[in-house]
């Protein structure tokens, strides 16, 4: 049984979550929590978010297979399940060599741990899998419900949804910034995509898309921001969420950033009257 995640979630790592914010998501309408920053394999934050809420599947984006053995994610999917039937997705991925002390080749890595996904009667259609390259696109359109890609543009999307065919599930994760003013919402995306601009595999799918090294370095080009992070009102950035949907995403996990501290709902809110 796939589990329903409506057209719209919402992305976060542990430290935005709580419970008052998964139930006020899941009252405004979202159809997914995901739980993004590599959870660890007893998966206890997701369970916190599927007891605070009622109906709102939940996911993770993405458990690390470097960090948390097969065996022991299996068995945590198996308390979730049997706690919360129907609810939760298991995202898996390969990392980045760059924070793995022990990188083996990451293609034969993800195809021994979904077989020990497999072993252990993980059903293929209640995990998918961090993807951006299509090598690995077509190892989440066969061997799991579908994609989960990262810090891409809709542009990845048509790609990606090429393909992985009809039928299979992919779901992008897109930035956005509440913000109407140009300068204050790059320099709020420029701080949260300087790490990530330091890793090989953003910066080889970013280089697929068209992106150069003068896109990528000193904080990324206004180019690159603006297609990383969405800005301006809840019209605008619903409409820059609407453009994956209309490339051949199924569903979009939506990651508000601003500054620390800041009450992430009131925004939330915003776009899900205007998205709805």
């Amino acid at each position: 049984m796939a589990v329903e995640l409506g057209r719209f979630g919402v992305w976060h790592g542990p430290q935005h979550w709580g419970p008052e914010l998964a139930a006020g998501l899941e009252q405004a309408g979202y159809g997914a929590l995901w739980l993004g920053a590599s959870p660890d394999a007893g998966l206890r934050d997701a369970e916190v978010l599927l007891a605070s809420t009622n109906s709102v599947a939940v996911g993770t984006s993405i458990v690390n297979m470097w960090k948390s053995p097969a065996a022991d994610v299996a068995a945590s999917y198996h308390r979730l399940e049997e706690e919360h039937p129907g609810r939760f997705l298991l995202g898996v991925g390969i990392g980045h060599p760059e924070r793995t002390g022990e990188y083996r080749s990451p293609y034969r890595t993800i195809l021994d741990y979904l077989d020990e996904l497999d072993d252990a009667k993980v059903p293929a259609d209640r995990r998918a899998l961090a993807a951006l390259g299509p090598k690995v696109l077509q190892v989440a359109g066969s061997r799991t419900a579908g994609a989960l890609p990262y810090l891409t543009t809709p542009e990845h999307t048509r790609e990606a949804r090429r393909t992985l065919g009809g039928g299979v599930l992919l779901a992008p994760e897109q930035k956005v910034v509440l913000e109407t003013d140009d300068e204050i919402a790059r320099s709020t995306g420029r701080d949260y995509l300087a790490s990530y601009l330091q890793l090989s595999n953003y910066r080889s799918n970013l280089k697929r898309l068209g992106f150069t090294d003068h896109d990528l370095d000193d904080g990324g080009s206004d180019k690159l921001v603006d297609a990383l992070v969405l800005h301006g009102s809840a019209v605008e950035i619903a409409e820059g969420l609407h453009a994956h949907l209309e490339a051949g995403a199924d569903h979009v996990a939506i990651q508000q950033l601003g500054r620390e501290g800041i009450d992430l709902l009131p925004g939330y809110e915003a776009l899900a009257t205007v998205l709805q």
